[in-house]
């Protein structure tokens, strides 16, 4: 089973210095039937303005990973990280027992566009953690590359939940073929471009939640490359 999420039904807010767009229920928009997905709690697609950004604030019990699809975000935190970042970056948070951090967009000429998501962690009460990563932009053409899971391969962040984070960025026509199995679901979000995914036709910001099929089949479309996140899910 298909359920489609097309990107103008998700929750809007534009505070002027951060246009934000909501997958799921989050701080004043409210939707009882899209309060997350599986163990898929938030996805936020950020707009920051130039020199703009998130004071301190904490966190507890939480995965929480961040992919910038452009420009720069600087991330400080009460773990003693200080650090920037851009494109083909993974970065976690295991928020845990409580972590205060910061975020804001270190340029004065563009603005910063990225992804937040938030999963729900297996067990409560960990250590809080902190993980980033850099890939070569070629790791995800025309093929998955693993960004998180709970047994990473080598350059991908460690995530304390059932759920594998993949992104991938096909080119004009390409197709790729990801098992699931009978007891996975899968939450596909596009960050660009146009794909099929299992014959259903999606545009950027466009998301499908996957339910009892064997496979996730993925063309892209258009004339330029498409880029999209892949959710394996519990």
């Amino acid at each position: 089973m298909l359920t489609i999420r097309k990107s103008n039904e998700r929750g809007h807010a534009n505070h002027g210095w951060l246009d934000s767009y909501h997958s799921f229920s989050f701080a004043n928009y409210y939707d009882p039937a899209h309060m997350g997905y599986r163990s898929l709690r938030v996805i936020n697609e950020d707009w920051i303005g130039e020199g703009r950004g998130f004071g301190a604030h904490p966190h507890r019990d939480m995965e929480i990973l961040t992919y910038v699809l452009s420009g720069k975000l600087a991330h400080k935190d009460s773990m003693g990280h200080a650090e920037e970042l851009g494109a083909n970056e993974i970065q976690k948070m295991s928020a845990g027992t409580g972590v205060v951090h910061s975020e804001f967009n270190p340029s004065d000429k563009e603005p910063v566009h990225l992804l937040q998501i938030w999963i729900e962690p297996e067990t409560r009460g960990l250590a809080p953690a902190y993980e980033q990563y850099k890939f070569a932009p070629e790791e995800k053409l025309d093929r998955f590359k693993v960004l998180a899971s709970p047994e990473p391969p080598v350059g991908a962040a460690t995530i304390h939940q059932d759920a594998k984070v993949s992104v991938a960025e096909l080119t004009p026509g390409k197709s790729l073929t990801y098992p699931l199995g009978s007891e996975r679901h899968a939450w596909l979000q596009v960050i660009r471009g146009e794909v099929t995914a299992n014959g259903k036709k999606l545009a950027a910001g466009d998301a499908v939640a996957l339910d009892d099929e064997k496979e996730l089949n993925l063309t892209a479309l258009g004339t330029s490359n498409s880029e999209v996140l892949l959710f394996d899910l519990a």
